[in-house]
C-alpha cells in the first residue's frame, strides 16, 4: 500500500497527517487566506482519495475497524497496530521468523521454487515486521 500512495505522492499525508488551522470550522472560509484556503481543500481532497483506496483495498472482515475513522493516518495506524502490533508484539514475532529464517532448509522432493517461495515468504513477513535483511543476508 505504501507503494500505492507514493505514486500517487500521497504518502507524507498518510504517515503524517495534515494539521487543520486553529480556527474554528465554520469560522474557516473568513479567517483564513486565499491560499491557506486553497491548501486546506487541496489537503482535504488528498486526504480524502487517500482514505478512499485505504477503504477500497482492505476487506470486508477489516472494513468495520477502520469505519470510523475520519482520515487517512487514522486508518493507517489502526491498520499498522492491527498487523504490526506493538513493539513488544513485533519483537516476539520478529524473532519467531527470524528462528525461521535460519531453520528453513529445503526438504527432500521438494522443488527449488517452492523452496525460494517459503524462503522469501518469511523475509517478507521479517521485513514487514521492520527487519532490516540484506540481500546478501537472504543469500
Amino acid at each position: 500500500m505504501t507503494t500505492i500512495f507514493k505514486s500517487y505522492d500521497l504518502w507524507d499525508l498518510v504517515q503524517y497527517g495534515y494539521e487543520l488551522p486553529k480556527t474554528k470550522i465554520d469560522a474557516l472560509e473568513k479567517d483564513l487566506t486565499e491560499k491557506q484556503a486553497a491548501t486546506l481543500k487541496r489537503n482535504r481532497m488528498n486526504d480524502a482519495r487517500a482514505l478512499g483506496i485505504i477503504q477500497g483495498v482492505v476487506s470486508d472482515t477489516i472494513s468495520p475497524r477502520i469505519a470510523n475513522e475520519e482520515t487517512a493516518k487514522g486508518a493507517w495506524e489502526v491498520l499498522q497496530q492491527d498487523y504490526r502490533g506493538d513493539t513488544k508484539m513485533r519483537k516476539v514475532i520478529l524473532q519467531s521468523l527470524r528462528r525461521d529464517f535460519e531453520y528453513t532448509r529445503m526438504r527432500e522432493n521438494e522443488l527449488l521454487k517452492d523452496y525460494f517461495f517459503r524462503l522469501f515468504d518469511v523475509v517478507n513477513k521479517m521485513k514487514t515486521y521492520g527487519e532490516e535483511l540484506p540481500n546478501e543476508r537472504v543469500v
